[in-house]
Parts: C-alpha cells; sequence; structure tokens
C-alpha cells in the first residue's frame, strides 16, 4: 500500500522537478544577471530602457533612480530597473 501511494505521487513530482528545472532556474538566473547590470551602472554609460529610449547615464542616485541624457541638455530622470540593455560601458577611471 506504501508504494501505491508514492507511485500516484511520482509523475506529480516529475512534473514539478522539470518545471523547476525548464522555466524557475533560468528564469532566476536572469533576474540575478541584470540585478547585477543595474549595479554595476556608472556615470558614462550607454543605456537603453525598457521603454526603447536610448541615453547616457548622466548621474547614478543612490534612491533606485539614474539620470539619463537622453539628448543635448535633455536629461530625464528614470528608475533603474527599467534598464533593458547596457550598450557601451565606460572605463572606471584610474
Amino acid at each position: 500500500m506504501q508504494g501505491g501511494a508514492i507511485a500516484q505521487f511520482l509523475p506529480l513530482i516529475l512534473i514539478f522537478a522539470i518545471m523547476y528545472l525548464l522555466l524557475i532556474r533560468p528564469q532566476q538566473k536572469k533576474v540575478k544577471q541584470h540585478q547585477a547590470m543595474v549595479e554595476a551602472l556608472r556615470r558614462g554609460d550607454q543605456v537603453v530602457t525598457q521603454g526603447g529610449m536610448i541615453g547616457k547615464v548622466s548621474k547614478v542616485k543612490e534612491d533606485g533612480e539614474i539620470e539619463l541624457e537622453i539628448a543635448e541638455n535633455v536629461r530625464v530622470r528614470v528608475v533603474k530597473s527599467t534598464i533593458a540593455q547596457v550598450l557601451s560601458k565606460t572605463e572606471p577611471a584610474k
């Protein structure tokens, strides 16, 4: 009788394991990479926001915002987490 109960739950356990390996784990890895990219932003980096705006980081603020220069003397405040991609990184000052 014990073997029958385990055999009933085996497919459910296998489905959960497959979902974890194929869906949940890669998504967690992607989120960690995005957080690392956002934390590594610095002044002078050229970035793309999720809305499609391309700009250069002019100021990194501590409250989760950055200031982007999208044109000459045109600056907008953007939430850090909305940065989708870093196009070019600036070299750290030596």
